[in-house]
This record gives C-alpha cells, sequence and structure tokens, in this order.
C-alpha cells in the first residue's frame, strides 16, 4: 500500500508543478499538466529510468539524498517532505497503537474542566475517544457515532448535519483531509485506516477526488465557524495539543474569541448531565 502511495504521490505532486515555477522553458505541446517524468529526473540528477520505476511503484531502494533531491526539484514543502519520506520507508516510525479500550484518568476530568468550551480528544486514526458536554451541545449527532462512523474525516465527508454546521465547509474539508493524510502516513497499511478510506472513497465523490490527489499538510492554528441551528453563528479558536506521555492522542480544543460571546451561546444549551469520557 506505501509502495503504491509513493507512485501516486510523486505523480501527482509533479503534475502540480508549472515547468516555469523551476525554471524550465515549457516548449512544446503538453497532454497533461505538470512536469515531465524526465524533467523531474533531470532536476533531481537521476535518470529517468529509474524515477519512471518509482513512479510506478517498483520495489526499488531509495536513498535520503535521493529523496532529498527529488523533494528539491518538485519544491515540497516541509510536511510534504517528511510524507515521502515515511513512503519511502526511509524513516522509522512506531507501531499502530493498539485500539483503546479505556482512557487515562485524567482525561475526563481534563474535558469536564474545559466546559463550556467545547473539546473533545482523538485517538491515532482520528476517531473519537472523548468529549465534552460542551462539544455535545455544538454536534448532538456525536453521541450516536458507532464504528468507523465514530471518526472526524467520516463525519466531515459523510454527516450531512456536519456539513449544514460547518462554514466554508469545503475549505474545512480540505485541510482536515490533507492533514488526515499526513497524520495517518505510518499507519498507512493499518486495517481500520484502509477500511476508513474505502468506505469514504464509496460514500463521497468529493473525498475520493482530493484524496487521488494526495495533498499533505500540517496542523495549522485558525478560526472555525458554525452555522449552529439553535445558538446562531459561532466562531471559534481551533487548537490541537498533543498531551505529555500519549503521543497517539490528539485534545482538540475550540476556544471563544476576545469580545465574542459564541461561548456563552452555546454554554446556554449545555444540559447539566456529564458529558461522554
Amino acid at each position: 500500500m506505501r509502495r503504491a502511495d509513493l507512485a501516486e504521490f510523486l505523480r501527482s505532486r509533479r503534475g502540480a508543478l508549472e515547468p516555469a515555477a523551476v525554471g524550465l522553458t515549457p516548449g512544446g505541446r503538453r497532454r497533461t499538466r505538470g512536469l515531465r517524468r524526465e524533467e523531474v529526473a533531470l532536476l533531481a540528477g537521476v535518470s529517468v529510468s529509474w524515477y519512471t520505476w518509482l513512479e510506478q511503484g517498483r520495489p526499488i531502494n531509495v536513498s535520503a539524498d535521493v529523496l532529498d533531491a527529488l523533494a528539491r526539484a518538485l519544491r515540497l514543502d516541509g510536511t510534504e517532505r517528511d510524507h515521502l519520506f515515511l513512503l519511502a520507508g526511509r524513516r522509522p516510525h512506531p507501531p499502530m497503537p493498539a485500539k483503546r479500550h479505556g482512557l487515562p484518568a485524567w482525561v475526563g476530568a481534563y474535558l469536564d474542566a474545559l466546559d463550556p468550551t467545547p473539546a473533545y480528544v482523538l485517538g491515532p486514526r482520528w476517531e473519537f475517544l472523548a468529549w465534552n458536554r460542551a462539544q455535545q451541545a455544538l454536534y448532538p449527532a456525536i453521541t450516536r457515532l458507532e464504528g468507523l462512523a465514530r471518526n472526524l474525516v467520516w463525519v466531515v465527508f459523510a454527516e450531512p448535519h456536519a456539513r449544514s454546521l460547518i462554514v466554508d465547509w469545503q475549505d474545512e474539508a480540505r485541510r482536515v483531509l490533507s492533514q488526515f493524510r499526513a497524520d495517518v502516513t505510518p499507519w498507512r497499511d493499518d486495517p481500520t485506516v484502509i477500511a476508513l478510506v474505502e468506505d469514504l472513497r464509496a460514500r463521497s465523490e468529493l473525498f475520493a477526488d482530493w484524496w487521488s490527489r494526495h495533498d499533505v499538510a500540517g496542523f495549522a492554528a485558525r478560526t472555525r465557524r458554525y452555522a449552529h441551528p439553535t445558538a446562531g453563528l459561532l466562531t471559534f479558536d481551533y487548537q490541537v495539543l498533543v498531551p505529555a506521555g500519549e503521543p497517539d492522542l490528539r485534545v482538540v480544543t475550540q476556544l471563544g474569541l476576545p469580545g465574542d460571546d459564541s461561548t456563552a451561546r452555546l454554554a446556554a444549551l449545555v444540559q447539566p448531565a456529564s458529558g461522554m469520557t
């Protein structure tokens, strides 16, 4: 799976580059957009045959120096370069953590303490592991998610309520997918990740199209807006924390902005019952 992903990733990055962007004269009619294989090989200082084999997914060894040269030739950013090295097997990665049957005791107390700030915890496959009452008020459907559906990426692409809730859904969905892809690259052969991707390919044409583009991105703090059916337009500062000693967990917090009453309006909807932890 990773070898095929490497081939597709190289093709997608090559296709996204115009000759002028790398100092080449376009010259002649091109059947498709982007650079030709021989142009990438020239820029990276490798043979055309060798690069072609790499794009065909053949089992050939690639040195770190050659990968660096390819990253420079394809103008990859830091996240894309890391992705390239992982796909090529040139960077060690830990085994996929086993599915959890419980969470550290501090998780529930921490999420409750964050109320009325919406917060939730994701596992390494971006599955929802826990959330607080404010998050449940923001997205009530979270309580009925089961199996593969209990996953942030599945919710974004396959849950109609989420699509209507998230303002600028298309931009947010593309960002979520590119970050998810970068995050799960070390565990691309995990059966649950494979099943999730295949399920979403079948359910969402946009997911299938965007997944084939192999875009990857690192996390960046940003402002997120929601068109809540009861609380109205809500605006939050979206942040992700990685707990010390728990590198496979992601604590997502959505903080209120100075002078904005989104948190207070959402808090008015929070029920007194405990959130799921």
